[in-house]
């Protein structure tokens, strides 16, 4: 079962990083792959990806715990969906502590537990979900950067 954690010090105050990992609606902002969220709400909503050949999945999660601004997890729902072949189980798990010095210490987890033939694949799961944690901790610290410039982001040399 490949479980990934990584983690990373991101240039704002923990409130303005909760703000955008506890809303659904953000992850297109700063997950890699989601073009956008639908039927958003607190406790669940569906991820439309794109995938490296251009091919559109709907992917559903419930959100499965929350103590703000600390920690959030939620969990993909696997069952009859395009990722029922290979996964029983899929969870991420965000963390964040303030450093005191206008930082966040934001770490991620994910653990993906596989199926089928798919067990012999656990290192390459492995690596592909360490990229995709570091990918979602650049993309929040770029999302987190903007938001507190006004929602811009800054360019080089600004």
């Amino acid at each position: 079962m490949p479980r990934v954690r990584r983690s990373r010090a991101i240039a704002a105050d923990p409130q303005a990083v909760w703000a955008l990992v506890s809303d659904p609606a953000a992850l297109p902002r700063w997950w890699p792959g989601v073009e956008r969220v639908e039927e958003a709400s607190d406790r669940a909503w569906t991820q439309v990806l794109s995938s490296s050949r251009g091919k559109v999945v709907r992917a559903d999660f419930t959100r499965t715990e929350a103590d703000p601004p600390r920690s959030l997890e939620w969990r993909q729902e696997i069952a009859e969906s395009p990722f029922e072949r290979f996964l029983s189980e899929a969870t991420t798990r965000v963390s964040l502590d303030a450093t005191g010095d206008g930082e966040t210490r934001v770490e991620l987890r994910a653990t993906r537990r596989l199926r089928g033939l798919a067990l012999l694949g656990g290192p390459m799961v492995r690596l592909a979900t360490r990229r995709q944690l570091d990918e979602a901790l650049g993309g929040l610290a770029a999302a987190a950067a903007g938001a507190g410039s006004g929602g811009r982001e800054r360019g080089p040399g600004e």
